[in-house]
C-alpha cells in the first residue's frame, strides 16, 4: 500500500525539522535524502527494503559503521524508522514517516492573485547575523596596499617588495631566455 506523498511539501516539511535539529550533521541528511529518493522509487510504499551499498553510494558515505550510526540515530530521533535484517540476502526494512504533508497542491495562503503579499514580510531565523567580527572582515579590502594607491596625504607610494619579478613579466623581457 502506498501513501499520497507530495514530494515538495514533504522535502519543505523536512528540511523545517533538520534546521532546527542540533543533533544532525550533514551525514544524518545526506542519508535521510538518499533514504527519502528510495522511497520515491519505491512509489511511497509504507515501507521498503533497502540495499546498504546502494543507500550508501547514493549518500556518498564510505563507512559501514557511520552508515550504521546515522541510519540508527535518524531512526531513534523519530525521522524514519529502521528495521534491520540480519540476512545477507534480505535487505533492511525502512518505514517513512510523513511530516505533516497532503497531497494538495502548494498554495501560498497570503498570496493574492498578482503574486503580492497581503501581509508582513518575515525573515528567516536562520539569516545571517552581522557580527563585529564579520564586519571587520568586511573591510580587509579597504586595507589592501597597491602600489598604484595614494596614501592619505595624496602622494602616489611605491612600497618596496622583494623579488617583484619573479615571472620576468616585465617589458623588458628577453624572450630567448628558457622559462
Amino acid at each position: 500500500m502506498s501513501v499520497e506523498i507530495n514530494y515538495i511539501k514533504h522535502l519543505n516539511a523536512v528540511f523545517e525539522h533538520f534546521s532546527k535539529d542540533n543533533r544532525l550533521n550533514p551525514t544524518h541528511i545526506s542519508l535521510y535524502v538518499a533514504l527519502f529518493q528510495l522511497w520515491n522509487s519505491n512509489f511511497f510504499r509504507q515501507e521498503f527494503y533497502i540495499n546498504r551499498e546502494e543507500v550508501m553510494e547514493y549518500a556518498k558515505i564510505g563507512s559501514k559503521s557511520t552508515y550504521h550510526k546515522c541510519l540508527k540515530e535518524l531512526s531513534h530521533w523519530n525521522y524514519i524508522l529502521y528495521i534491520p535484517s540480519h540476512n545477507p540476502f534480505k535487505g533492511s526494512r525502512i518505514k517513512m514517516f510523513d511530516f505533516g504533508t497532503s497531497t494538495g497542491q502548494v498554495v501560498n495562503q497570503s498570496s493574492t492573485n498578482n503574486r503580492t503579499s497581503n501581509g508582513q514580510a518575515v525573515v528567516s531565523i536562520n539569516k545571517h547575523i552581522q557580527t563585529m567580527q564579520n564586519t571587520k572582515s568586511n573591510n580587509k579590502q579597504g586595507d589592501f596596499k597597491n602600489s598604484n594607491f595614494q596614501s592619505a596625504n595624496g602622494y602616489k607610494q611605491k612600497l618596496s617588495v622583494p623579488y617583484q619579478d619573479n615571472l620576468k613579466t616585465s617589458t623588458d623581457k628577453n624572450y630567448d631566455d628558457p622559462l
